[in-house]
Formats: C-alpha cells, sequence, structure tokens
C-alpha cells in the first residue's frame, strides 16, 4: 500500500463528498477454457466409481465453512489457501499489525456518536446487511469495523467482515471462464460473501509480475485507489495468485451480484470485502466488475482512461448490457522504472 498524489489512470467507481472518500478498484481479468458447468447435487450414474467419503475442501479447513469443488474429483490448480491478506514484497505496512485503537463501549452497545469505530455512522443493521447499498449508491463512506483491541462484545452487530465466511460456497467449472464461484444457499441483498484475500504487494513488485505475464496467463492482481477528501490516493495492491482465498475465483460480470468495499478492521491495510448487492438465489454464480464501477454508467473521463491499442480479453458474463471485453487498466503496464546509472 501506498500513498501519492492525483492522476492515476483507473476506472473510477464511487464517488463520495467532501470528508468521505472515492474509491477506485481495477482488476486486468482472467480467461480460460474450462469444462461445461453441471448443475449442483446431479446423481452419479450407477457406472460412475463410488464418490470418496471425505469431500474436498478448497479452504483447507481454514474457513468457518468447508467450500467444495464441482465436478467431484476435480481440484483447482494448486495454491496455498489464505483467508487473510499477508505481506508480500515490496509492501511497508504489514497487514496483519494492530494500528487502530480500540472503542470504550463496554457497558452500552457501539452507536454513532459514542463509538469511536462508528465516526460516520453505522456500517450494518440488525440482520448484519450493509446499510449503504442501495441502487442509488453511488457513494462510499469509510467502513471500519470493531476490532480486537475494543471493549465491545464479540457479537457487537459492528463486526461482520471479521466474522469470516457464513455461506456454503462451492468453487465450479464454467463454460468458458475457468473456475468460478457461486453459491449453494440463498444469500440476501447486503449480506457480507467473502474477502478477496491475498499477498499485498508494493507497487514495483506489481509491475514486475505483471511484465512477466503473457496475453494467456491469467492476472489475479488487484488495485485499490481510494481518493480522500485532502487529494491524496491511498494505494493497495492485492495478488492471490499463489497464495489467496476463495475471492480469486471470482469472475467478472458486466451485471455483478457482488459489490466490493474496502473495510478496515485492526490494520490500515483494506479487506476487500465482497456484499450481495441483491439477494442471490441458490447455485447462481457470484460475480464483480472487474473495472469496480457498479450501478455506475462509464464517464466521458472512464472512456478516455481505457487503452484501445490493447489485445483485449472476451467477457463471457452473458448479461444483456454486456461490454463484449473484459476491463481493462493500463496504469499498471508502463515500463518499468530503471535505476539510474552514473
Amino acid at each position: 500500500m501506498r500513498r501519492r498524489g492525483c492522476g492515476t489512470a483507473a476506472p473510477s467507481i464511487l464517488r463520495v463528498p467532501q470528508g468521505g472518500r472515492r474509491v477506485e478498484m481495477a482488476r486486468n481479468a482472467r480467461e480460460s477454457c474450462g469444462a461445461v458447468a453441471m448443475p449442483c447435487g446431479m446423481a452419479a450414474s450407477e457406472e460412475e466409481p463410488e464418490a470418496p467419503s471425505e469431500r474436498l475442501d478448497v479452504a483447507r479447513g481454514l474457513e468457518n465453512v468447508p467450500v467444495s469443488a464441482w465436478p467431484p474429483g476435480t481440484e483447482p490448480e494448486p495454491f496455498q489457501y489464505t483467508p487473510d491478506h499477508v505481506a508480500g514484497p515490496g509492501t511497508d505496512v504489514d497487514p496483519t499489525q494492530i494500528t487502530f485503537p480500540g472503542c470504550i463501549c463496554l457497558k452500552t452497545p457501539c452507536l454513532p456518536g459514542t463509538c469511536s469505530c462508528l465516526r460516520h455512522g453505522e456500517n450494518y443493521d440488525d440482520n448484519s446487511c450493509l446499510i449503504d447499498i442501495g441502487s442509488e449508491g453511488k457513494c462510499a463512506k469509510p467502513v471500519f469495523e470493531c476490532n480486537v483491541l475494543c471493549q465491545c462484545s464479540d457479537h457487537c452487530r459492528n463486526r461482520v467482515v471479521q466474522q469470516g465466511l457464513q455461506f456454503q460456497l462451492q468453487v465450479f467449472k464454467t463454460d468458458k471462464k475457468g473456475w468460478g464461484l457461486r453459491t449453494l444457499e440463498f444469500i440476501p441483498k447486503g449480506r457480507f460473501v467473502c474477502e478477496y484475500a491475498g499477498e499485498v504487494l508494493g507497487y514495483s513488485e506489481v509491475q514486475r509480475r505483471i511484465q512477466l505475464q503473457t496475453i494467456q496467463d491469467p492476472n489475479y492482481i488487484i488495485a485499490i485507489r481510494e481518493h480522500v477528501y485532502n487529494g491524496q490516493v491511498i494505494e493497495t495492491f492485492v495478488d492471490p495468485s499463489c497464495i489467496g482465498n476463495i475471492g480469486r475465483f471470482l469472475n467478472h460480470s458486466c451485471e455483478p451480484n457482488l459489490l466490493m468495499i474496502p473495510v478496515r478492521i485492526d490494520s490500515m491495510v483494506p479487506k476487500l470485502a465482497l456484499f450481495a448487492a441483491k439477494d442471490i438465489l441458490p447455485e447462481e454464480e457470484l460475480s464483480y466488475d472487474y473495472s469496480g464501477r457498479f450501478l455506475n454508467l462509464m464517464d466521458s473521463e472512464d472512456k478516455e482512461r481505457l487503452d484501445h491499442g490493447k489485445i483485449r480479453k472476451c467477457c463471457y458474463c452473458g448479461a444483456k448490457s454486456c461490454a463484449a471485453f473484459l476491463p481493462y487498466d493500463s496504469s499498471l503496464y508502463c515500463p518499468l522504472e530503471k535505476p539510474n546509472i552514473s
């Protein structure tokens, strides 16, 4: 994570009034061929071998709920599972370091005006649903949850993302997008679904990794840019390609059912939390917009930032408003800075 002045070329998504922050997010997407997706719960034929008694857990027991894979007997490419961010090369901030003081709400519930963690108003309702997620939600206020130093109960309703995975999810093979992620149960609008967790990188390391990629290689690196009211930009780069969680299997959609919000708990490094943008039905694929836009039409500034000279990957989301190509952010593809040699 780093701070720098404005002017970064990246698609903007959420615009907030002074005192808040504008968040930009960009992820250059992956594309790979995969087997045809099969409906969950399909009965095996008599000729097929008996299913193993112990089902595969993609999360390796590190989440509250096991994450299955479909079809049976298949498994995603190997990677090291982590439910939380880990410090990667080049970062100057440890995502596990506790940097925020705790609130003193010992005898009273955490409420705006008395709780130091709720300076921008309440984040969640009584059903653990994110409050600001309506169709008119073009503004993103800072979200801070109560942390390990807070004196409030573990059952405080300002503790949602830190509770981890709560729904049964499944990694599955799609028709044209490689592996994807879907839910096996109903998810109400506003509920937290999962994080996008991985290695937190420095900018030079991000450039190095991207320069090594070919057009065929998947790119999991995501860039989060938070525009603070005083003109500064806080940047966070996360790569779950080798070390990450189930968020790495989320595919892009031009009409997504998830919204990504930076949520801070113990550290200045935000959790990249994905919330249900609408009611999501069982067996529905989970997706978000890699460009970061959500219910916002692309404006003229965004269009100018697109590099039409680059080879674009096709989008297979199937939405009526599909843009035909996956989002592309050219800001991470500038040449590597060479050291000054006199």
